[in-house]
């Protein structure tokens, strides 16, 4: 399965065409550990990027699964 990492800045971001929207950069992993580690890269360089990660068909992967996943603790 194949993986999508969007990141860019907030308002192009805020679109549901991100990969249409300029300003939004986009890279593709083969495995959903890759573009978890992507994902946490683009956030420790500049926490005001915003970053999204699709899979395969397209569904964004979110929530407090993925904040763990990255290495974050909710309180």
């Amino acid at each position: 399965m194949t993986y999508r990492v969007f990141y860019g800045d907030a308002l192009p971001m805020a679109s549901r065409e991100l990969h249409q929207q300029e300003g939004v950069r986009h890279e593709r992993f083969s495995t959903e550990h890759e573009a978890l580690n992507r994902a946490r890269e683009l956030l420790e360089e500049d926490e005001r990027t915003i970053v999204a990660i699709h899979d395969a068909a397209g569904n964004e992967v979110s929530g407090v699964r993925l904040q763990l996943r990255l290495g974050y603790c909710c309180e």
